[in-house]
């Protein structure tokens, strides 16, 4: 990927969108088609189809409250530009 040979094939995956594989678009591809393409393992796989206006609360109140990011580095974002 990008001229690294070294680059291995993600474990895990999170698809959170709100296009439909109907759509035909690149963000309504499912994982197994990213597997195809040598990005995701299959050998792991759980699929969970939601309407992303439903999920991606739950997903972020589950991580705030998990409390994991409280010892983390802050990200200086603004350095991209110096």
């Amino acid at each position: 990927i990008l001229g690294h040979d070294d680059v291995e094939v993600h474990k895990y995956a999170v698809q959170i969108t709100v296009a439909d594989v109907r759509d035909g678009a690149c963000s309504s591809s499912t994982l197994q088609e990213a597997a195809s393409w040598g990005k995701v393992n299959t050998g792991i796989e759980q699929m969970v189809f939601a309407e992303a206006g439903s999920v991606m609360p739950l997903l972020a109140s589950d991580a705030y409250h998990r409390g994991l990011w409280k010892d983390r580095a802050k990200r200086r974002w603004g350095a991209i530009f110096d």
